[in-house]
């Protein structure tokens, strides 16, 4: 078996500085305008609550496009005949295996490339990757897709994954800029796969990420107990309620953490006291849903030209393949 590389590019205390830095600005800002990114949710046991959701039966995303890959896997490979998969986000790889079995039965996928800024699970998945597919060059790069999209490799002909509506969490300007710098980052023959959440309704939105069993809730109060354990403060997650609201105007779901009565917390790490009034909110999550016109003009802006998209009957989830226009 040959072994993973795995390509660092996170300095020892990069991350802590980093939640340290959203913490202050989005936890001592004005009322009504607190909030968190979304990455911060994501420690072990975060990550945990997370696997656990997606098997909950409100919660369609996960499925829908894992049943998309099983479905237009083969359709995929033989349009992007990818010698190099990039995959951004990548966590345990699980669905990276649907498409490295359709990409290699094509006589493809030479190399491919987890993204992540978990390096333990990184390498768990980088070493499993590599037992399961002989002759496969797996090289991880721990990192932030962000900021480190220029220090990917690449091969003669790549595709990069973005997979799990995870472009989703990010505003226009985010995902505008995001997109662009991949496409100046990819050449001619190279292509992006992205998996879009579709507009769909209301009350299924909602119900998604605010499940019956209460692990949605469990997981945005997750964020609270990181902060406890990593900045020092001392915040009652039971004393914030999860709140999940579809907003019409924008297209996307917002998660917040509402303050059962004024909630007065030492931030030791931030040498501050963070208050929040009864009532007031902490935003910790977007998620953008998206209609294929949007989808195919977004990627148009930012330099692509959409190549094929795969739906399903009633449109739960989108996968569009395109490449640089430019």
């Amino acid at each position: 078996m040959t072994a993973a590389t795995v390509e660092v590019h996170l300095a020892p205390g990069e991350l802590h500085a980093a939640l340290v830095e959203d913490a202050r600005r989005g936890l001592l800002a004005p009322a009504g305008h607190k909030q968190l990114p979304p990455v911060w949710f994501y420690d072990d046991h975060g990550s945990a609550l997370f696997d656990a959701i997606t098997a909950l039966p409100e919660y369609y995303p996960t499925r829908a496009e894992r049943a998309l890959l099983l479905a237009h896997a083969g359709d995929v490979a033989a349009q992007a005949k990818a010698s190099t998969v990039v995959e951004l986000g990548a966590g345990t790889c699980d669905k990276s295996r649907i498409l490295l079995d359709a990409l290699r039965g094509a006589g493809c996928a030479e190399r491919f490339v987890p993204v992540d800024v978990s390096e333990a699970t990184l390498r768990q998945a980088a070493d499993d990757l590599c037992e399961a597919y002989p002759g496969l060059a797996v090289h991880a790069v721990v990192g932030d897709f962000h900021r480190h999209l220029d220090r990917l490799p690449s091969g003669d002909r790549t595709m990069v994954a973005f997979l799990g509506g995870t472009i989703g969490n990010l505003r226009p300007d985010e995902r505008g800029r995001f997109l662009f710098d991949l496409a100046c980052r990819l050449r001619a023959g190279d292509s992006l796969l992205l998996g879009t959440d579709l507009v769909k309704d209301p009350g299924r939105l909602v119900a998604a990420y605010d499940d019956a069993a209460g692990v949605t809730a469990e997981f945005n109060r997750n964020v609270l107990r990181v902060l406890n354990r990593e900045l020092g403060a001392r915040f009652d997650p039971e004393a914030f309620a999860h709140v999940a609201r579809w907003d019409d105007e924008r297209s996307w779901i917002e998660m917040r953490l509402r303050a059962l009565g004024t909630q007065r917390c030492e931030v030791a790490a931030l040498g501050a006291e963070v208050v929040f009034e009864d009532g007031e909110e902490l935003l910790t999550e977007i998620s953008a849903k998206f209609t294929r016109d949007q989808v195919e003009r977004e990627l148009w802006d930012a330099g692509f030209a959409v190549d094929a998209m795969w739906d399903q009957p009633g449109g739960d989830f989108l996968l569009t393949l395109a490449s640089p226009s430019c």
